[in-house]
């Protein structure tokens, strides 16, 4: 193959490892937090989003893909919206990529921010690297992979609220911790699916260490608590607590499913990833009444 071949290809990989359906999910909470605790729109709101859009996937899910190789060669959902089977080829290449697109964002932000703002970015990072790189592989580690995983999401709102200098009132630290345990929920949901696949390439999660009907049920009950939780958000923000039901209802009816079906679950995985998009506009809708009333 050209080198004009090879350039575009390589282009299309880096794109699609770093899926394109789940940049919002990072870039909007930086955002959004970051605007709501009073920061302006400045060079750090700017930076920050186009780093937490792009940048910031790739370095979270590349990384992923390039040590996930042989049990996503084993996992049939692979290939599509919900994550590429990356060759070996391009390994090296999304290394490099992922580290070498984030590095300008990140010490842009660092120097934008303060000491506390820079620690939690740099948490955030590691949790981000951690999750799949070798030595650490926390993916792998029960209860620790659903508590990073939500930190990849709820990480980048706390990183905005600190950048903007905001105090940790009840409202925000409640609004966090529902966010939190909201992420802990779909990651332990979404690894019931995956049970089959990860024992057979011997990777330990929590759906694989506690079985599927039972994480389900975890998954149920954390995001209850999370919905509970923005009861202490004054009105009406409280009603961002509703946005829990759907989720409630689309994984229910996988609360008791065995183990050796556990791949039923993907018909839940994929509602999920389009209930994201349609709480993620009811959610705007909120924070926009909330701003107007101010």
């Amino acid at each position: 193959m050209t080198a004009t071949g090879t350039v575009p290809l390589a282009a299309h990989r880096l794109l699609a490892s770093s899926r394109p359906l789940s940049w919002i999910n990072t870039a909007y909470p930086f955002a959004a937090a970051h605007l709501l605790a009073g920061g302006r729109v400045d060079a750090a709101l700017v930076i920050g989003t186009l780093f937490f859009l792009v940048p910031y996937n790739l370095l979270m899910y590349g990384v992923n893909d390039v040590f996930d190789h042989e049990s996503d060669l084993r996992n049939p959902r692979k290939g599509g919206i919900e994550g590429i089977v990356l060759e070996r080829r391009w390994h090296a290449v999304t290394l490099w990529a992922a580290g070498l697109l984030a590095a300008p964002f990140v010490v842009a932000l660092l120097l934008l921010g303060s000491a506390a703002s820079a620690l939690v970015l740099l948490l955030v990072l590691a949790a981000v690297v951690g999750y799949s790189a070798p030595g650490l592989r926390l993916k792998e580690r029960p209860v620790l992979d659903s508590l990073t995983s939500s930190t990849h999401f709820a990480g980048p709102a706390l990183f905005g609220l600190v950048l903007a200098g905001a105090p940790a009132t009840p409202t925000a630290v409640a609004s966090l911790l529902a966010f939190f345990l909201w992420g802990m929920a779909s990651h332990a949901f979404g690894a019931v699916q995956d049970v089959g696949p990860d024992r057979a390439a011997g990777i330990g999660s929590i759906a694989t260490v506690i079985g599927a009907a039972a994480t389900v049920r975890l998954s149920i009950l954390l995001y209850a608590v999370a919905g509970l939780l923005m009861l202490v958000a004054p009105w009406p923000a409280m009603l961002a607590g509703l946005l829990a039901i759907p989720y409630i209802l689309s994984i229910g009816p996988f609360r008791s499913v065995p183990d050796a079906q556990a791949e039923q679950a993907h018909r839940g995985w994929r509602r999920f990833l389009w209930l994201n998009l349609v709480t993620g506009f009811l959610l705007t809708q909120l924070l926009l009444w909330i701003a107007l009333r101010s």
